[in-house]
């Protein structure tokens, strides 16, 4: 269960370019690196884990270790990309080296280039991301003059001794301890606020479980023991029409993203004859994080959420995701503040890793009742063009972590009007992705068909309706699909009047208008 992250960004390269890119993403990064914690911080493990690691300042970076060049055998497909991405991710990061690693990949077809790169979510998380992003990537294609970074005193920490450790990992047990007791005050307030009931009108506090409070998930072919090894499909819908669709049925950019993911993983399980009767349910990580924090670290907890698969309707479907989500958002308010980022955990590694390696050699995912059947995040990214070592960044597909018992990962990231979701799942558990990415794009289409269909009619700047006792003659000057413009000529005391009429919809006009409305 490798806990790393990553993104895949195809690329363009510029008109006529005829250098040798990977050697330019080198240069380029070798001027960065200094920007982002991350690229630059190594592991120092505890003597028999008997705490958390610590990190130290890694100051011989091998650049020809870290960033690699690979070519895609002909004909260089995308489903060749994705398939050469899923196996880089199997594999585990160097513990002994900063715990990142980027691949330029070329011979696609297309004539583009693509990154992979994969970074350790110790260091990360999704927002902190986004931040290591805006570090590496640049707005213009010429980039931007990066300052170097100040010159520091070699201090030769490649091996640290024991008492080294054994001393950070007690200043640091020490640190976190008396952070946690300083927020106990705030915790304590907070939890109080969250688990007791407001009064209701007469002055009641009405005690009950939380609405929609579902223990377990139902089995599905998601709910299992993974592997090492991994199968990855991306997709693209645009930006416009999420939005629009969004706009149309009164929801959220979220609630559209989760009914997408439903509707595609309903889709894919009743056409294999594995949907089951209950609602499927998702773990939706939750930021933790105050406006503007970007440490390279994680605050970050999940929430369970019901997608309603068991809804058949589409809209019904949306309507109820949108419901549950607000119910989700208002009890996410109150425990959220008591929630603790940071506490202490004696031998947390060894605790950790042996019952992560029991769990998962003795096949118990098999058989315990999941809490949920798929995790699906939802990355607010970056609005604008980005470049990489003059390169164009078409896309920015979003690599994630499945897990045992959550063999499938739905991570979807925002670009540049493009909204891209990396499905990353266990290949025995989901060997098919890409029929499963299908259905999820084939949903997200007939979401829009129905949105678009259940829109209102609009009537730009008509105030009221005007009804006439002499019916006026009209002669249509202009109809379209989703424009109409009538010229009405009105009887008025034996004076004639003209109104222009036009009205905009979403569907054809109807040949047989039962009703007219027209500005006064």
């Amino acid at each position: 269960m490798p806990m790393h992250i990553g993104s895949l960004n195809v690329l363009d390269l510029p008109e006529g370019y005829n250098g040798d890119f990977f050697e330019d993403v080198k240069v380029c990064l070798q001027q960065r690196l200094h920007l982002a914690d991350v690229f630059t911080r190594k592991l120092a493990l505890m003597p028999f884990d008997l705490s958390n690691p610590v990190w130290v300042q890694e100051e011989d970076i091998d650049l020809d270790y870290h960033v690699r060049h690979v070519s895609l055998p002909k004909p260089g497909t995308n489903r060749q990309l994705q398939q050469y991405v899923a196996r880089l991710h199997s594999s585990l990061l160097d513990r002994s080296r900063p715990l990142w690693e980027f691949f330029v990949i070329d011979g696609l077809q297309s004539g583009q280039v693509a990154l992979y790169s994969k970074l350790h979510h110790a260091g990360i998380d999704g927002q902190a991301g986004v931040a290591v992003a805006q570090a590496m990537f640049d707005v213009t294609a010429t980039g931007r003059v990066i300052k170097p970074p100040r010159p520091r005193a070699r201090r030769n920490e490649y091996q640290l001794g024991t008492a080294e450790l054994l001393g950070a990992a007690v200043r640091n047990t020490l640190l976190q301890t008396t952070d946690l007791v300083k927020s106990l005050p705030l915790i304590l307030r907070s939890a109080k606020s969250a688990l007791i009931p407001q009064k209701d009108a007469n002055g009641k506090r009405n005690w009950s479980l939380p609405k929609n409070l579902t223990l377990f998930a139902p089995r599905t072919p998601f709910n299992v023991a993974i592997t090492n090894q991994r199968t990855f499909a991306g997709r693209t819908v645009p930006m416009v029409e999420v939005k629009q669709i969004a706009k149309l049925l009164g929801v959220s950019l979220n609630d559209v993203v989760m009914a997408t993911t439903a509707g595609g993983l309903r889709a894919y399980l009743l056409e294999n004859k594995e949907l089951p009767i209950k609602p499927l349910l998702a773990a939706v990580p939750v930021s933790l994080r105050t406006e503007g924090d970007t440490t390279a670290n994680n605050q970050v907890t999940v929430v369970i959420m019901n997608l309603a698969t068991d809804i058949k309707d589409r809209l019904e479907r949306v309507r109820k995701i949108h419901e549950l989500s607000a119910n989700t958002k208002e009890t996410m308010g109150r425990y959220k503040a008591a929630l603790p980022t940071d506490f202490p955990l004696l031998l947390a590694p060894w605790l950790m890793s042996a019952t992560a390696s029991l769990f998962g050699r003795s096949r118990l995912a098999n058989v315990i009742p999941p809490l949920a059947n798929v995790i699906i995040s939802n990355v607010a990214g970056i609005p604008v063009q980005l470049y990489f070592a003059g390169a164009t960044v078409v896309s920015y597909y979003p690599v994630s972590i499945p897990t045992h018992t959550m063999a499938l990962n739905v991570t979807v990231q925002s670009y540049n009007g493009r909204l891209d979701y990396g499905l990353i799942a266990c290949r025995r558990a989901v060997p098919d992705i890409n029929e499963l990415a299908d259905a999820l794009l084939a949903e997200h289409r007939k979401l829009l068909e129905l949105a678009l269909a259940q829109a209102v009619v609009p009537v730009q700047e008509v105030p009221q309706t005007v009804r006439f006792k002499t019916k006026p003659a009209a002669t249509v000057l202009e109809s379209t699909p989703k424009r109409k413009r009538i010229r009405l000529t009105v009887p008025d005391d034996g004076a004639k009047s003209v109104v222009n009429l036009v009205a905009l919809t979403a569907r054809p006009v109807r040949k047989k208008p039962s009703r007219l409305a027209v500005a006064a």
